[in-house]
Order: C-alpha cells, then sequence, then structure tokens
C-alpha cells in the first residue's frame, strides 16, 4: 500500500509534461475573403505559430487577443464596426483557431475638402492628382489609397517646380455612428521654381552643341519630366559612357535652379562584328566600325559590312548634328545590297541624303533616295535566268521620302507596356531621272501588353499596310514591291515567298500589303518561356486580296546578347504549301 503513492508521484510530472507539449497552431478565417482576409491573417499573432510550438497556456493568450486584432487589421480598409468570434481546439498535436469575422458596413468618404493653390491646380499633372484624391468620395474608406493619393499629390507639386510645397492640414475625421469620413487636406505651394543655366561638365564638344539635347530654356519652369528627357536624349546620343543629370534644388535661390550635367565620353571608336543566322538572310558575319563622334561638332560615321548566304550588303552613313532645338541632323550615305530571295534577285546601289528631326514627340525624316541596279523576279530556288517565266529589269529610280516614327517602351529590353509606329511616304514626284512613275505608302505597328500573374504574359499585335500607285510596275526593282511571307511576316512561309503570280504561277510581288499578327508568349521563368501565334495577310495587286494564314508554336530566350525567338509555323488550309517553316530572329522587341 505504501509504494502506490509513490507510483502516482511519478506519473504526475509525466502527465504535467505531456499536458505541456508544444505544439503548432492552424488559423483559419471564414466571413472574408481577399484583401481583408489577407490582412487578418497577416494581423493576428497565431498566424505566426504555425510552424513554431506553444504551450496550451501560449495559445489560450493568443486567441484571446486574436479578435481585437481582427478588427484592428480591417480598419485600415473602412471597416470600424467589424465583430469577431472564434473557437480553439486541440486537434491531435496541434491547435486549431477558426475567426468568425461579419466585417459590418465600411466608412465611406461623405466629403473630401482639398485647398491647393489656383495657379498649381491649373496645370494638368496636378489636376489630375487632385482629381484622384476627389473621386475617393462615396467609396469606402481606405487608409492605403488615401495615403497613395495624398502623397502622389505633393509629388507631383515637386515634379513641376513647387519645391518648397508642404502638406499644412492632412486629417481624416470619421464619424463611426453615421459610417462616413471627411478627408481634409491643404497645401502650402509657396513659389513656382524656374530653369537657371545648365552646365555641363566633362563634355568633349565645343562649347553650345549639346544645347540641342536641351528641352527646355532658361526661365521656363522647373519639370522633372524634363530633366529626364535631357537625361534620355543624352543617352540616346551615343556620346558618353556616364550621364548624371544633376538639379541644384538644394542652391536655389530666388526661384532658380540650375542643372549640372556630369558627363564622361564613351569610347570613340567601337568594332562590332560576329557570325549571326536569320531563317530570311541564312548563315552570315557581320563586321562594323563607327566613330561616335570624328570631331568637336558631333559629327559621326558609321560603316557595316554584311556577307550571308542570301545577303550581301555594305553601307556608310555619316551624320552632321546640327545647333539648334528638336535634334536636327543631315545625314548621306549609300548602300551596296545584293539579295537573294527564294522568289527574287537584285543587286542594286542607293545613294540617300535626308534631314531627321524630333517633331512632336516623334522622329521626321525627309529625304531624298536615288536607286540603280538589275533585278530577277519569279525565280523558284536555284533555276537558270533562262527559265520560262522569270523576269529580268534593270531599274534607276530617284524619289523622294518622308517618313515619321515612334515608340515608346517601359524596358528596351524586355517590353511590358510598349508600342511603336512608323509610317512613310515615297514618290517620284515626276523625276525625269526614274524609269517609272510611283508613289508609295507604309505602315508598320506593334504593340506589347504583360498581364496576368507577375506579368509573366505577354500580347504582342503587330500589323504591316502597304499600296501602291505606278505607271509600270515592272520597272520596280523588288525593293518597291511588296511581299508576304518570313520572320516578321506571316511565319509558316518562306521570305517574300507569297504574292502576285505571273502567268506562269511565278511569285513577282504586288502593289499592295496588309499583314496583321497575334502572338501570346508565357514565361516559365525569368528568361525562358514560349509562345503561340497567328499571322495572316498577303501581298495583292488591286483589290484581290486573299489573306493566307500561318500559326505555330515558338520559344523565347532572354539571352545575354538580347532576345533570341525561334518559331515553328505552318500553313492553314494553303493547297499550295504543306509542311512547317523554321524562323529564328534575334533582336529588341520594338
Amino acid at each position: 500500500m505504501r509504494r502506490r503513492p509513490r507510483r502516482l508521484s511519478l506519473l504526475l510530472p509525466l502527465l504535467a509534461l505531456a499536458w505541456s507539449a508544444h505544439a503548432g497552431v492552424t488559423l483559419q478565417v471564414d466571413g472574408i475573403d481577399g484583401p481583408l482576409k489577407a490582412a487578418v491573417i497577416d494581423r493576428v499573432a497565431l498566424s505566426q505559430y504555425a510552424k513554431r510550438d506553444v504551450t496550451a497556456a501560449q495559445a489560450s493568450r493568443l486567441y484571446q487577443r486574436a479578435p481585437a486584432q481582427a478588427q484592428s487589421a480591417l480598419r485600415p480598409y473602412g471597416y470600424y464596426d467589424a465583430s469577431v468570434s472564434g473557437d480553439l481546439r486541440h486537434v491531435g498535436n496541434d491547435w486549431q483557431v477558426t475567426l468568425h469575422v461579419k466585417p459590418g458596413e465600411p466608412v465611406k468618404v461623405s466629403q473630401v475638402e482639398l485647398r491647393l493653390d489656383k495657379t498649381a491646380a491649373a496645370i494638368a499633372p496636378i489636376r489630375h492628382a487632385q482629381h484622384a484624391i476627389e473621386r475617393l468620395k462615396g467609396k469606402p474608406l481606405n487608409d492605403a489609397t488615401y495615403e497613395a493619393a495624398r502623397d502622389a499629390l505633393s509629388a507631383q507639386l515637386t515634379a513641376n517646380g513647387f519645391l518648397d510645397a508642404r502638406l499644412v492640414t492632412h486629417r481624416v475625421e470619421v464619424t463611426r455612428a453615421d459610417r462616413r469620413a471627411v478627408i481634409k487636406l491643404a497645401w502650402d505651394t509657396g513659389p513656382r521654381y524656374r530653369y537657371g543655366k545648365v552646365d555641363f561638365e566633362g563634355s568633349q564638344f565645343n562649347p553650345g552643341f549639346l544645347d540641342r539635347y536641351v528641352p527646355f530654356k532658361s526661365g521656363d519652369y522647373f519639370s522633372q519630366d524634363q530633366l529626364l528627357a535631357l537625361q534620355q536624349a543624352l543617352n540616346g546620343a551615343d556620346y558618353f559612357a556616364v550621364v548624371n543629370v544633376l538639379p541644384g534644388v538644394d542652391e536655389a535661390r530666388h526661384g532658380v535652379v540650375d542643372v549640372s550635367v556630369q558627363l564622361a565620353p564613351a569610347k570613340r571608336t567601337i568594332y562590332t562584328g560576329g557570325p549571326f543566322i536569320g531563317t530570311d538572310t541564312g548563315l552570315g558575319v557581320r563586321g562594323g566600325i563607327e566613330r561616335r563622334w570624328v570631331n568637336r561638332n558631333g559629327h559621326k560615321w558609321k560603316n557595316e559590312l554584311v556577307l550571308a548566304q542570301r545577303l550581301k550588303t555594305l553601307s556608310t552613313l555619316y551624320t552632321i548634328p546640327l545647333p539648334g532645338p528638336n535634334q536636327r541632323s543631315y545625314n548621306v550615305g549609300a548602300n551596296f545590297r545584293d539579295s537573294d530571295t527564294i522568289t527574287s534577285q537584285s543587286r542594286t546601289l542607293e545613294l540617300v541624303g535626308n534631314e531627321t528631326r524630333q517633331w512632336r514627340g516623334w522622329i521626321r525624316t525627309l529625304g531624298a533616295h536615288a536607286l540603280d541596279g538589275t533585278f530577277t523576279v519569279g525565280k523558284r530556288g536555284n533555276e537558270p535566268d533562262n527559265t520560262p517565266g522569270i523576269e529580268h529589269g534593270r531599274s534607276a529610280e530617284v524619289f523622294a521620302e518622308a517618313s515619321l516614327s515612334r515608340k515608346q517602351a517601359d524596358n528596351p529590353g524586355f517590353v511590358h507596356r510598349g508600342w511603336s509606329l512608323s509610317l512613310a511616304a515615297r514618290s517620284t514626284a515626276g523625276s525625269l531621272l526614274s524609269d517609272a512613275s510611283f508613289s508609295q505608302l507604309t505602315a508598320d505597328a506593334k504593340w506589347i501588353r504583360a498581364f496576368g500573374a507577375k506579368q509573366r504574359n505577354r500580347l504582342i499585335l503587330r500589323g504591316s499596310a502597304g499600296v501602291t500607285w505606278t505607271n509600270d510596275f515592272t520597272a520596280l526593282p523588288p525593293q518597291l514591291r511588296f511581299f508576304a511571307g518570313g520572320d516578321r511576316s506571316v511565319r509558316g512561309y518562306g521570305y517574300q515567298s507569297i504574292g502576285p503570280r505571273n502567268s506562269y504561277d511565278r511569285v513577282i510581288g504586288g502593289q499592295n500589303l496588309l499583314v496583321f499578327s497575334t502572338e501570346v508568349e508565357h514565361y516559365f521563368t525569368r528568361d525562358w518561356g514560349m509562345a503561340a501565334f497567328v499571322d495572316t495577310g498577303n501581298a495583292f495587286t488591286g483589290t484581290d486580296y486573299r489573306p493566307k494564314i500561318g500559326a505555330g508554336l515558338g520559344v523565347r530566350w532572354r539571352s545575354p546578347v538580347g532576345m533570341i525567338r525561334v518559331d515553328v509555323g505552318t500553313p492553314i488550309h494553303d493547297p499550295r504549301k504543306h509542311g512547317i517553316e523554321l524562323h529564328v530572329v534575334i533582336g529588341p522587341d520594338l
């Protein structure tokens, strides 16, 4: 009888240890979903113990605090009257907590009182930021949305020259009984600053040359967007390895901000070269020499040689930047081209002279071309030149050309949001030096948007159009005719392999062009993805438009040398064409 108490005394500590054994906590929340549920889980301390051991006493204390923590998590979203109840259960070795949340009706913004200087409110970016705050009226109060809108207006004041702007009133008055909130904001904007002088430090050019890149004048109102435009223009000029645009805000006096631009010259002469492959051109090698600046006036000179299976070119281009606004330049160059496609062959020399400038956000080019050479159309592979149906010609054309181009991209290396558009018009305009009179209009467009989780998908739309008026189409060389098919046209067909045919059923090109493409990309990792595409279009003469359709799949690789696209396409419902075509393209998105 005396031994039993001893055994019992040994068991009691074991039972106590079992009762105090450590266990994790599983938290479940019902009654709400989406951001509200995520906010509650993030705020409730219990959620931090899912993989941590807790005692029964700790679990009980955490559980008792959870309702108040959940209510606190909902207030930034406007839910001030939420009720929270819960259950605490011991399931196996773990504790399970379930919170039942009734958020109630949210507090809504009933009034926005915003005081801002009229001069500042008249500036478009500031006005838009002000309207974003005013549009909060009638919506549930959301602290994050309110603070983002408030800070956006403060940022726009600074970006547009109100460097001394202060937020003097920022209150949100909540009446819980009426479930309404009043936002009260007021800014003391102070004076609007203007630009002073711009100093370029480290430039290798004559004084005043770099003024052509400055998008503002001394005395204009300060704007961060214009400073960014200056930075981009100097980087785009390709003269400098380092460009730092530094507004002297801290040293500003009497409402005037001087700007310092720190520069370091880039390497003056660059040599490029190496092998490449493209299904339109075949295997080849490319070499180039570029003089980034020839003299202290900023002249440029670029030369390139391309030797490929189906294309050989030798080109030179000399650029003379002009003083004054709009980044004007004169350009003179020459290009020898020997092209051998599936359907045509040409050997031409082209001389060009033009003026380029920025014009209302576009790059505008006005110039003249002189083109002379021999050509063959209607080929089918490596046939003898005397094969019936193959047409031979020699052409000399002197024509004027005007073009507009523009592109926008959030990231040139890999575009999430961006587009490009190019328009061109060519005409001999009654030139007596041309073998044929013609006028031509062309347009090329591309649009890219990323979508989905982590922006891992992209929708890419592309289109090309052209129309030609001429008194002698047979005298036009292949460069001035339209063909379809190839890497950047209708995939599933060879380069320039589709278009109008002659009486021998051979492709000779057309006067008009219309091509569209839709492509969807999905990236499994940062650098690797796949694509699915459908292309449609054709070259044609008159109104006889019979679009060809090609579809297929591709692989995308963001390689160290740029985007590499490998596509496999096949014609759809075409009795003339069967099988697949491989397409390889290396280069930027836009």
